[in-house]
């Protein structure tokens, strides 16, 4: 028997779990191309320091209608407050900035690239040439421990990621994700 998640058919038996917990984790499972669109992507960040990357992939988000103009400053908050916990600056010049929030339904993003880098304050102390912002559901915490997984495991790959920074605008940033994806 099988279901369809993220728009993708899923066998039940590759998952090993019963219908019921299928329903329940079936969205847990996203690539980065489920959560981006061309117009959620900056190819040029004007940002120089985290705080700067955060609002303008936050703008983009309301620009694109991901969010609300009026839940703006509470998103903000949001993933301001989780990044200065901990800088989610996880070297390799890869930023995930990422947070739950009430606010939204689904699970949304923005993706950042700068030329010259970000200040991220990264673990590895190198400037940040590409930004993930998400933001998932409150409550829905597999799914955010999965999307964070997922978009680091592909951030990871030295090819992929020189591939984007190359790239020469949105659409083909979007593209590579896309057959990224189905790698």
């Amino acid at each position: 028997m099988g279901f369809k998640a993220a728009g993708k058919n899923v066998n039940n038996s590759v998952l090993n779990c019963s219908s019921i917990q299928f329903i329940c984790f079936a969205n847990v499972y996203m690539d980065l191309a489920d959560i981006l669109t061309k117009a959620q992507i900056v190819p040029d960040l004007h940002a120089t320091n985290r705080w700067e990357a955060i609002d303008e992939l936050i703008g983009n988000l309301v620009t694109t209608g991901k969010i609300q103009p009026a839940d703006r400053e509470a998103v903000t908050a949001a993933v301001k407050k989780r990044e200065t916990s901990m800088s989610t600056g996880i070297g390799f010049g890869i930023g995930i900035p990422h947070a739950s929030t009430d606010l939204i339904y689904e699970v949304v993003g923005a993706l950042g690239r700068s030329a010259k880098g970000v200040n991220f304050e990264a673990l590895d102390n190198q400037p940040v040439k590409l930004v993930m912002l998400f933001l998932v559901p409150q409550g829905q915490f597999q799914k955010h421990l999965h999307t964070l997984a997922n978009i680091a495991k592909l951030l990871h790959k030295l090819d992929f990621r020189q591939t984007l920074e190359n790239a020469p605008d949105a659409e083909t940033m979007m593209n590579i994700i896309r057959e990224y994806g189905k790698k």
